[in-house]
């Protein structure tokens, strides 16, 4: 029987076979940090949305709807619809305030907390013009500024009188002849006696006015009875004038005249109207130098883009309104 040789053992002192050099590279702790990122980027890109397309910050386009809105809240707010030049001011407004939001934006203020998100544009508004950035102004300054608007700060001037009054609902007709006649009883006697006084009917408001200014007797008894009033010389009654209520016979005690009073009558009036002033010219050209740096595009806007916009006016009501 012919018996098959017997392989020998391999020797237990005989080396392995070396790796290929792509066998180790991938072995490498390196290679595997890579390709777990390239796969986790993968799949980021496959999840995750384009990016937004860059948004120029120094446009601002104003659209229709946004023009619309600004007329609802118009509305809103009780008032007939808006005119062209309100509406061109709502605009401006819109624009404005936009500037400001972006300023304040630009310059970190939305990271102060959570309310100054809503308040960016008047924060940015304030910092505009920061009053304690003003020269305190000086004497010479404040006079020189004075004499060229001395008419603003302009004394009115007044008088103190008296009056004798006739109503309209107990003489009718012949209210102003009563109150004429009226004069030839009072005439030589003491404007202030209560036998003058008894001629007259009884005055819902004052009889005597001290230190009345135009102004003033033009809001109780109304413009022409305090343009006729000051025409009136002191010293004796005269009249009659008339005045939304009835017919009246005037006694003027004093007159002072209006005048134009001196620089150190009115020196803190006159620097705090400078710094008012200095105020808003600053702000104003700071504003206008931060609008410069953006293009503006507003909308073209007709009537009939304003048909048809509705106010609530209470629950379950509503009124259709028409642009003008």
């Amino acid at each position: 029987m012919n018996l098959l040789p017997i392989a020998p053992e391999p020797s237990m002192d005989r080396k392995p076979l070396p790796k290929r050099k792509w066998q180790r590279f991938l072995g490498e702790p390196l290679m595997h940090f890579v390709v777990v990122g390239v796969v986790l980027f993968g799949a980021y890109r496959l999840v995750s949305p384009e990016p937004e397309e860059h948004v120029d910050q120094q446009k601002i386009d104003l659209t229709r709807d946004d023009v619309r809105q600004l007329a609802v809240t118009w509305l809103a707010q009780g008032r007939p619809p808006p005119t062209p030049d309100e509406l061109r001011s709502l605009m401006d407004q819109k624009v404005t305030e936009e500037i400001l939001f972006r300023e304040a934006v630009s310059l970190g203020l939305d990271h102060d907390d959570e309310i100054i998100k809503r308040r960016l544009a008047q924060k940015m508004d304030f910092l505009a013009a920061d009053l304690a950035t003003l020269d305190e102004p000086d004497n010479a300054e404040l006079k020189e500024w004075y004499s060229k608007r001395s008419d603003r700060f302009a004394l009115s001037p007044h008088l103190s009188f008296r009056h004798l009054y006739f109503s309209f609902d107990k003489h009718g007709d012949t209210t102003r002849e009563t109150a004429a006649a009226a004069i030839a009883l009072v005439s030589g006697k003491p404007e202030d006696s209560p036998m003058v006084a008894s001629v007259a009917d009884p005055f819902m408001f004052r009889n005597y006015y001290g230190d009345a200014t135009p102004e003033q007797m033009a809001k109780e008894f109304g413009p022409d009875f305090s343009k006729a009033l000051f025409d009136l010389k002191p010293g004796s009654w005269q009249g009659p004038v008339q005045s939304g209520y009835g017919w009246h016979l005037i006694w003027v005690d004093s007159v002072e005249a209006g005048r134009v009073p001196a620089f150190e009558e009115v020196a803190p009036a006159v620097r705090s109207a400078w710094l008012d002033e200095r105020y808003a010219e600053v702000k104003s050209n700071a504003l206008k130098e931060m609008r410069s740096r953006y293009v503006v595009t507003l909308p073209s806007i007709s009537a009939d883009d304003l048909q048809g916009l509705e106010v609530p006016i209470g629950a379950g009501a509503r009124i259709e309104l028409s642009a003008q």
